[in-house]
């Protein structure tokens, strides 16, 4: 689960970590009354959205101006202006896709006097199951730039769970970003407190950048993107309460909210299967015939009738689905509820595009039988390659 900048920046604050003063923007009429709370002479405003490179995005609408989701303001009125222009419009970054998303809140902070820009991230090293920090002395920049210019210059380490976090980790970052005197202090203090908020709270990621010197010598925290483990949210009401659900793919909330593990591809042929390496075969053997797939989905190994209903809704949602495949392997699950599930789903939201079932295992005869005998223009699959085949070929033509 991911939250905005200026959420994350105030559960930094609570664990004692600098960070610059802001308010949050949800109505431009807001704006100045909020920009004129803070100090100035200098004001950042922020887009907040759910995606990195904001300062160099681009936004659609004209009325929004030529910079972008990132600007200085130099007084109370140029802040609010900014504002009044990047909200209800939408941004387009690197990481948005060229749909870009629609910016529905600003976050209005002091400026900063910068020395230095640097680099630091906390998240969980899968191939060690640890957290990692990863440091840079390249700040303020893409972090895969400089992987891809300069990979000298990252430097990853991780923590031994057996003996937890020291002092020592705080001094490795400090000395790996070049700090030193009373910046090595600050940043051993740092690293603590962000350790600590990622054990307490299930944090995925917390990415600080950039993580400034002041031209006081100093130590700030200027930007920051903070993810969580969603499946821990039960245990986090006060985290799981700043989802924003407008940041999220509509179609993977709602299979979210059945239980289902949906994600949104760019392909043409949608894919209903239980089990994810299943799934990811599925997925691969549409590649191999010359398709591609519109999304992963793993209706898991106990889904009932209603939630293939739903799974199916869900596929045929998306405008880019030319076609769907059903794979089902049979074990926990039955093939005769999923052939239940899917023909309910067909005379709810009805069939527009080619639709190859293919079915094995438990209750497999049963499944095909209800098929066979709907009436409805479902092509079956003998095998995973033939069901393949038949819909590459049916959405191709």
């Amino acid at each position: 689960m991911n939250i905005h900048e200026y959420q994350a920046k105030a559960l930094l604050r609570s664990y004692g970590i600098p960070v610059s003063d802001g308010r949050p923007v949800t109505r431009a009429e807001d704006a100045k009354t909020a920009a004129g709370e803070l100090d100035g002479p200098l004001w950042v405003v922020k887009a907040q959205i759910h995606a990195g490179g904001r300062g160099k995005g681009k936004f659609v609408e004209p009325e929004a101006g030529e910079k972008g989701g990132v600007r200085l303001a130099r007084s109370v009125e140029e802040a609010a202006e900014f504002a009044r222009q990047m909200l209800g419009r939408t941004l387009v970054t690197v990481q948005t896709g060229p749909a870009g998303k629609q910016v529905n809140r600003i976050y209005i902070e002091n400026g900063s006097d910068i020395a230095r820009e640097l680099y630091l991230a906390m998240l969980i090293d899968r191939a060690t199951s640890r957290i990692s920090f990863v440091v840079s002395t390249e700040g303020g920049m893409s972090i895969e730039d400089v992987a891809h210019d300069s990979p000298e210059k990252i430097i990853s380490f991780d923590v031994d769970p057996a003996t937890g976090l020291s002092d020592f980790h705080g001094r490795r970052v400090a000395f790996a970003l070049g700090l030193e005197g009373a910046q090595v202090k600050q940043c051993v203090s740092i690293v603590r407190a962000m350790y600590k908020l990622f054990i307490e709270k299930d944090v995925e990621m917390i990415e600080i950048n950039p993580l400034v010197v002041m031209t006081d010598g100093n130590l700030k925290l200027l930007d920051a993107k903070v993810s969580f483990d969603g499946n821990a949210m039960y245990r986090h009401p006060d985290i799981a309460a700043l989802r924003d659900e407008t940041e999220e793919d509509p179609k993977e909330l709602a299979a979210s909210k059945f239980d289902l593990n949906y994600i949104a591809l760019d392909g043409e042929i949608g894919c209903m299967v239980n089990g994810a390496g299943l799934a990811m075969a599925t997925m691969d053997i549409i590649k191999l015939y010359g398709a591609e797939p519109a999304n992963f989905l793993d209706v898991g190994g106990g889904a009932t009738k209603e939630k293939v209903t739903e799974a199916f809704k869900i596929i045929t949602s998306d405008p880019n689905v030319k076609g769907i495949l059903v794979n089902i392997f049979g074990g926990i699950m039955r093939c005769d509820v999923i052939a239940e599930g899917v023909l309910a789903a067909v005379k709810e939201v009805g069939l527009k595009v080619p639709l190859v079932v293919r079915l094995e295992g438990t209750n497999v005869e049963l499944g095909k039988d209800i098929i066979r005998n709907s009436g409805l223009n479902v092509i079956a699959g003998d095998n995973l390659s033939d069901a393949a085949q038949k819909i590459v070929k049916a959405v191709k033509g």
